[in-house]
C-alpha cells in the first residue's frame, strides 16, 4: 500500500510530476478528456497504470524521462508511481477512496 495524491484539477493534471526530485507517494490523474502522459521535466523513470472506470488496470508502461505515451484505450485514471514501486499486472483492480 502506498500513500496516493489526487490530479483532479486542470493545473494538478498539468503538472503532474514535473521538477519533482524524488517521490514516496502515488499520483492519481483523474481523467476527463484524453489518456496520454509525458514525462518532460521529471527526474526519474515512473511505472503508469491505465485505469478504466471500474478500476481495472487495462495497461502498464514503464517511462523514462522526457518520452510520452497515449494509452490505446480510453481510461478514467492513470496511477503514476515511481518505477519498481507497486508490482501491478494488466487485469488487477486497485482500490482507492
Amino acid at each position: 500500500m502506498i500513500k496516493i495524491e489526487y490530479a483532479d484539477t486542470f493545473f494538478k493534471r498539468l503538472m503532474g510530476l514535473m521538477f519533482k526530485k524524488d517521490i514516496d507517494y502515488g499520483l492519481l490523474l483523474i481523467l476527463k478528456y484524453g489518456s496520454s502522459i509525458h514525462t518532460c521535466f521529471m527526474h526519474f523513470t515512473i511505472d503508469a497504470y491505465f485505469l478504466d472506470e471500474n478500476k481495472v488496470i487495462v495497461e502498464k508502461i514503464t517511462l523514462k524521462p522526457w518520452k510520452f505515451y497515449k494509452a490505446s484505450k480510453k481510461v478514467k485514471y492513470i496511477l503514476e508511481v515511481k518505477e519498481n514501486t507497486l508490482n501491478l499486472k494488466k487485469g488487477e483492480k486497485i482500490e482507492f477512496i
